[in-house]
């Protein structure tokens, strides 16, 4: 309920100052689990893609902003965002651990194979994680675009700026093989990451993105 609430109130407001075009959104199971496999571009993308949605998009976000600010407190709370633990020497397989029990809860996970927000706007190469996630549960992947929002609020920035969003949606991917092979995860993980490519037409970067102590 309050998740809806929240989504009522503040979709009206966003689209009015981000004009937001979706293409795509029928490729969203309308039940059952799934995993959001996006590429990352702006801390704003975990904004952006649930309001486009009629179902709620779960997220894992760093502890402390449940603690910190009480406005971003309260924001993820209302988001029903999954409180994770990043300095924790298990916090990998705990956010995998917290994903997994949301698919099999039904719900939708959204997740960014990158693992933190591209720095220059290339597709950085995807972390195994999400075709863990993939081949432990068997939920269908959904690969995800995102545009524009790294214009709305670059890295570095506090005050979001005027502009469009694009979100391209694709069709449903089922994987075979096992989690615990790790060439089935490295496969898995490079046919999602050329998914969301030809979504976004992004330059792809050789390797991983540089980490940021600061990305969600």
């Amino acid at each position: 309920m309050l998740y809806r609430l929240t989504k009522i109130v503040s979709a009206p407001f966003l689209h009015l100052l981000w004009p937001t075009r979706v293409t795509g959104a029928e490729h969203v199971p309308g039940s059952g689990p799934a995993i959001l496999a996006s590429n990352h571009l702006s801390v704003l993308d975990s904004t952006f893609l649930p309001l486009v949605l009629p179902r709620q998009v779960r997220f894992v976000a760093k502890a402390e902003y449940f603690t910190g600010n009480p406005v971003t407190a309260a924001w993820m709370r209302a988001t029903g965002q999954v409180p994770i633990d990043r300095q924790s020497p298990t916090a990998a397989q705990d956010m995998l651990d917290a994903a997994a029990q949301v698919l099999k809860d039904g719900e939708l996970f959204g997740i960014y194979p990158e693992g933190t927000r591209s720095p220059d706007g290339r597709l950085y190469r995807g972390k195994i994680g999400v075709a863990w996630l993939a081949l432990a549960t068997g939920a269908p992947v959904v690969p995800v675009a995102m545009s524009g929002t790294d214009a709305v609020l670059p890295i570095g920035s506090s005050v979001p700026r005027l502009g469009k969003v694009g979100i391209r949606i694709g069709k449903p991917l089922t994987f075979t093989g096992s989690h615990t092979d790790a060439r089935d995860r490295r496969r898995v993980t490079d046919e999602i990451m050329d998914a969301i490519q030809a979504l976004s037409g992004q330059e792809r970067a050789p390797g991983y993105a540089p980490s940021r102590s600061k990305d969600n």
